[in-house]
Parts: C-alpha cells; structure tokens; sequence
C-alpha cells in the first residue's frame, strides 16, 4: 500500500522517532528505537492525535522498536482504550523485543497484534 501522505515524524535523541501516515481510513505509526520512560510520552501524544483524526483504523507499527518497557506497554493500553469502539486499534510486533514482552506481562491478549502492517491494514 502507498501512502496518501505522510503527516508528520518526531524524534528525539538516542534514535527514537514516529511517522504518522494516513491510507485512507487509516493512519499507521511507525515507530523506532527504544519505548521507555523518556520516549513514551511521544508515543503517548503520537496517538492521541492520530486518534483526533477519527481514523477507522490506527495501525501502530512496533517492528523498528529494539525495546519496549512497561511505560511504552502501558501507552499502548492507554491508547487501546481511548480508540474504544470508535477505532480499530492494532498493532505490528514480532519477537523478543516487542511480542515477547507483551506476552510476558499478559497483555497481547489485549491487543490486535499482527506479525506485518498490511495484515494490520486488512485486518487479517
């Protein structure tokens, strides 16, 4: 899928960054570097305006994230909640340094995770 436009991208010191996309009734964060303490706070506002754009879907690309601490698990639950009924809230994480931590703390149950962004986007 090409992207429509591309919004906006943060970034902090240390390799920490998010790009906003919006594909049609989506938009897809694609987030890379470390989630903790310091970065989830961007994370954090990242969604909350992706989400202020009504989007059927918000799509959080975790698969250039090298860690995610429980601050950045906790956004992300955050963020579930907010999306409520209004938004499909899924997102791409595989492996140790993002699925395994999910799934550690009992969380992925929580989520629509998905191994790639376009099975995210289909919903499949």
């Amino acid at each position: 899928m090409n992207s429509e436009s591309v919004r906006a991208e943060t970034s902090v010191p240390g390799g920490f960054s998010v790009r906003t996309e919006e594909l049609g009734a989506a938009v897809v964060l694609s987030v890379t570097g470390e989630v903790d303490m310091a970065t989830a706070p961007e994370l954090e506002e990242s969604i909350k305006a992706a989400l202020g754009r009504g989007p059927e879907v918000l799509v959080v690309d975790l698969s250039g994230v090298s860690f995610l601490a429980s601050a950045g698990m906790s956004v992300l639950i955050g963020g579930n909640q907010l999306a409520g009924d209004r938004t499909g809230f899924r997102l791409v994480a595989t492996g140790s340094a993002t699925l395994r931590p999910m799934e550690l703390t009992g969380i992925a149950t929580t989520f629509s995770i998905h191994a790639t962004r376009d099975q995210a986007l289909s919903g499949g």
